[in-house]
C-alpha cells in the first residue's frame, strides 16, 4: 500500500509537493522551523484542507473514502493533542477503537497491546492529569496504535520523551515497520532520523528538497544549504552523531 500526494499546495505553507511513502519503512520528514513539516504531515492524513492538489490512499482518493474507513487505515498522531476531559489511560486507548465494531473481546485485545507497547499497563486506571508530559505523549500515542492502522503518521512523536524512551519508540516504530505497517514521523533531531529512518524526506520553504535514504537527504551539503549549518557527521551507521 501507498500513499501518493500529487501537487499539494496550501498557501505558503506547501508549495506543489508530490511524493509517495510506501507501508513497510519508516520515513522521517525534516526540515528547519516553518518549512512545512507539520503541514505535510496532516495533508497527507487527509485532515487539511488543500489549495490544490490530491492525496491516494493506493487507488483511493482520500478526500472521497468514509470518515470511519480513513480512521481505521491511517492513524494520526498531531503535535499538541488536546482533550477536554480527564480520562483514564485505559479509556483514552479505548478511544482508538472507536473506528472499529469488532466486539469487545477484540477491542480489549488491541487496547491491552497498545499500552503495553507503551510501557502503560501499570497505569491504565490513571487519569492524564496525574502523568507526566512524557508519559501524557505515550498515552496518546497509545490511542492511536489501539486503532490498529495501516499507516501511523506522527508529529514530533519523541518530543517530552526522555532519551530512554525515545530511543524504546524508535525500535518500536521500525518494529512496525518491519510487521508491514507505514510510519511517518516529523522529527527535530537529525541524528534521531539518520540512526533510526529507512528514508528522510527534507522540507524547505513548503517544498521537498531531498528526498532518499538517510545518508544522501541528510548530507553536510544538505545540512548546510537547508539549516545553514556546517556540519559534519562522526561514528558507524545506525549510531552516527552530528558534529556541528
Amino acid at each position: 500500500m501507498t500513499i501518493a500526494a500529487q501537487s499539494l499546495s496550501l498557501g505558503t505553507r506547501l508549495g506543489g509537493v508530490t511524493l509517495q511513502l510506501r507501508q513497510g519503512e519508516v520515513t522521517a520528514i525534516c526540515g528547519p522551523n516553518g518549512a512545512g513539516k507539520s503541514s505535510l504531515l496532516t495533508a497527507l492524513a487527509g485532515i487539511l484542507p488543500l489549495d490544490g492538489g490530491s492525496v491516494r490512499l493506493d487507488a483511493d482518493l482520500l478526500a472521497d473514502l468514509d470518515p470511519a474507513d480513513r480512521a481505521r487505515r491511517i492513524g494520526f498522531l498531531p503535535q499538541q493533542a488536546e482533550l477536554a476531559w480527564d480520562l483514564s489511560v485505559e479509556v483514552l486507548a479505548g478511544l482508538g477503537r472507536l473506528p472499529w465494531n469488532l466486539g469487545a473481546e477484540a477491542d480489549r485485545a488491541a487496547i491491552d497491546r497498545a499500552l503495553a507497547d507503551m510501557q502503560l499497563s501499570d497505569f491504565r486506571q490513571r487519569p492524564l492529569s496525574r502523568l507526566s508530559g512524557g508519559e501524557r505523549a505515550r498515552a496518546m500515542l497509545a490511542r492511536v496504535l489501539a486503532g490498529e492502522p495501516c499507516w501511523l503518521l506522527a508529529d514530533e512523536p519523541l518530543a517530552n520523551l526522555d532519551l530512554a524512551h525515545q530511543l524504546t519508540l524508535l525500535r518500536h516504530f521500525r518494529k512496525l515497520a518491519g510487521e508491514g505497517l507505514g510510519v511517518a514521523l516529523v522529527l527535530h533531531d537529525l541524528a534521531q532520523a539518520m540512526n533510526h529512518a529507512g528514508r528522510v524526506v527534507v522540507l524547505n520553504g513548503g517544498q521537498v528538497v531531498a528526498d532518499g535514504p538517510p545518508e544522501q537527504a541528510l548530507s553536510a551539503e544538505v545540512i548546510e544549504r537547508v539549516w545553514g549549518v556546517t556540519a559534519r557527521w562522526l561514528g558507524d551507521p545506525g549510531a552516527r552523531a552530528l558534529v556541528v
